[in-house]
């Protein structure tokens, strides 16, 4: 059976993991860890990705292909599992692009297993500028019921989170619908009122999407939208830690208030991964990507114009900034959103579970360099040898 020996992100112990049918079968405490030895952790999981190194999963039409290539792309990123985000569009368009994530997963079986679920973003959102971020205006609408059917059955049933804003009159209904269905309702790109966003909570939703993105510029000082949804325990929260999105002080009390149920999350669009300069997109326009990864509008370097980082460098953002511990912030990107989906990868590292791992080199506290990653037990990337 094939081991691995590397040292517990967390603990900082040696140890050696025994693989055998995609999981971990035993642990042992290694006596002496080797200098070269990498640390191991598991599996980064993405809630919310919209595309990667070119690859985008808005295109209209998507291809399966563009999916299977996205797959391979995450895995120098240590993401083994992630929900392929689909946002607003017209009802074809979005049938269409779930079916094309379907397609792709039925084909191949490394989609598949990398495919935990679809993450559906829209089209049931606010309707106001500000909120309704970079979706169109034009296919935004009330929650549909039947609507909603239509693309999880073109989805072949895979649709597992739905973000939506809980403003429209229909919506406690729905959510409760939604989540007697399976499906966990996140609230994202809202202007709703404090009332309805206790009300959304009391039918079921139980997450917030990137909270504090996707919002007007200028709020009510108390109460608000965000002030709201931070005071409802039962939901957990999503935060896009890149140090573009939010200032350290949003998510230092982010942190605070929500503890272990605060989630990190790329939001990341095609260009994530690309070299910096100016790029031409169908929902941006012209945008610049600056060699520090920012993402913005050409005409304003104030507007973002997306997310451009994977989660590494988010783990990478709060530890550095002293916002959250090494291990804290690799939770939040793994074993966390695995609990709150009901997945089997949040047992992390223990015996019997999955063998999804990234293994990796982090000198001094610096910046974190991924090595290899394992997907259900197999090789999914090695970096390549600097020889």
């Amino acid at each position: 059976m094939p081991s691995i020996d590397a040292i517990h992100y967390a603990t900082n112990q040696p140890m050696r993991l025994t693989l055998e049918d995609g999981g971990i079968r035993q642990i042992s405490s290694l006596p002496i860890a080797s200098p070269d030895l990498p640390f191991v952790a598991p599996g980064l999981i993405d809630l919310q990705i919209n595309g990667h190194a070119g690859h985008d999963l808005n295109a209209s039409p998507l291809h399966g292909q563009t999916l299977s290539d996205l797959t391979r792309s995450l895995y120098p990123q240590g993401v083994t599992t992630f929900f392929p985000t689909i946002i607003t569009n017209a009802d074809d368009a979005i049938a269409n692009n779930l079916r094309a994530v379907a397609a792709a997963c039925d084909r191949e079986p490394a989609v598949r297993a990398a495919v935990a679920g679809i993450h559906l973003e829209g089209p049931f959102i606010s309707p106001e500028d500000g909120p309704r971020g970079a979706h169109s205006r034009d296919h935004v609408r009330p929650p549909d019921w039947d609507a909603f059917q239509r693309w999880q059955d073109a989805s072949g049933n895979r649709i597992r989170i739905l973000t939506l804003s809980p403003e429209w009159p229909a919506s406690p209904d729905f959510i409760h619908r939604c989540t007697a269905s399976g499906v966990t309702v996140s609230i994202g790109h809202t202007a709703a009122t404090p009332d309805q966003i206790r009300a959304a909570v009391h039918a079921g939703a139980r997450l917030s999407t990137h909270l504090g993105n996707g919002a007007h510029l200028s709020l009510p000082r108390h109460p608000n939208y965000i002030w709201e949804q931070l005071a409802q325990d039962e939901l957990w929260t999503c935060v896009i830690a890149d140090g573009f999105h939010l200032p350290d002080q949003v998510l230092k009390v982010i942190l605070k208030v929500k503890g272990d149920h605060t989630l990190l999350v790329s939001d990341a669009v095609a260009l994530a991964g690309l070299p910096p300069g100016p790029y031409t997109t169908p929902v941006g326009g012209r945008v610049v990507l600056t060699p520090q990864g920012k993402l913005h509008l050409a005409e304003n370097p104030n507007l973002l114009a997306g997310s451009a980082q994977l989660l590494p460098h988010a783990i990478n953002h709060l530890t550095s900034r002293g916002l959250a511990s090494f291990s804290q912030a690799w939770e939040m990107a793994s074993t966390r959103p695995a609990t709150l989906l009901g997945l089997p990868q949040s047992t992390g590292l223990a015996e019997h579970a999955p063998a999804d791992l990234v293994l990796f080199h982090r000198r001094d506290n610096g910046p974190i360099e991924i090595q290899q990653s394992y997907k259900s037990g197999q090789l999914a990337y090695e970096r390549p040898s600097a020889s």
